[in-house]
């Protein structure tokens, strides 16, 4: 019975903090709030919800790792528009343990942004973009490490998918980067980096030039698709390592 009765008790101050949270949302639509405005005090948001001043600090503190608020002393809660990098963290913990289905999944939506958008490249790529692209790439020629390596990979992408000029997709591939620079860096050397990699990217650049759509999704898809065999061969050992340790 006193279980049950601690359950119901941790249950109620949950929702009473999930209220509260959507009640603190609600007044900075409502009021028209923006990043940089102060939100009301602790005592204020107390009276105005009903809540216990334990309640509204763990609100705060949710509202705080969501990004949208900053509380600070002898300021008090201030919005802020923190959310992707909130997000970035989130995802970047969550990634630890690259699983088989994340790796396919995450290679699966690349492919989805960096093939199928062949038509949108074409139209808005231009001399001038080509160029940067094999600057970035020819950075893959000399460097010191894979880590530096893979920064670079990632570079190239990020730039080929800025020509579609949609910020959300930028937004999204900067949450992605961590798992994404894993995904570059399993089972490779430097010298995969500056030989395979680098020629895979001019290949698929060449194809732009031309203007071969089919060219370019086939080399870009199989570059994509590369990674699948690298991946299981490196995930293997670890595997193994991990048998003999549990």
């Amino acid at each position: 019975m006193a279980e049950a009765g601690a359950q119901t008790t941790r249950s109620e101050t949950g929702s009473a903090v999930d209220g509260v949270v959507e009640s603190i949302r609600a007044l900075i639509g409502r009021d028209g709030l923006t990043v940089g405005d102060s939100l009301p005090t602790e005592r204020e948001l107390c009276d105005a919800f009903g809540a216990s001043r334990n309640t509204v600090r763990e609100a705060m503190r949710i509202l705080k790792a969501y990004g949208i608020v900053e509380v600070r002393p002898k300021v008090g809660a201030t919005i802020i528009d923190n959310r992707m990098a909130s997000a970035f963290e989130m995802f970047s913990f969550n990634v630890l343990d690259l699983s088989p289905k994340t790796f396919s999944d995450i290679q699966g939506f690349r492919a989805l942004l960096e093939v199928s958008s062949v038509e949108t490249l074409f139209e808005r790529m231009t001399p001038s973009d080509l160029a940067e692209l094999r600057r970035i790439n020819t950075k893959l020629t000399d460097m010191p490490h894979v880590d530096v390596a893979s920064e670079y990979d990632f570079e190239f992408h990020t730039k080929l998918m800025s020509l579609l000029d949609n910020k959300a997709i930028l937004d999204v591939y900067g949450l992605m980067k961590p798992v994404i620079l894993r995904i570059m860096k399993m089972g490779k050397s430097r010298r995969t980096f500056e030989t395979t990699t680098y020629r895979e990217h001019e290949a698929i650049l060449a194809a732009a030039e031309a203007g071969d759509r089919l060219g370019y999704q086939y080399l870009m898809k199989t570059h994509l698709n590369a990674g699948y065999a690298l991946f299981q061969k490196t995930a293997a050992p670890e595997a193994g390592k991990r048998d003999i340790t549990s």
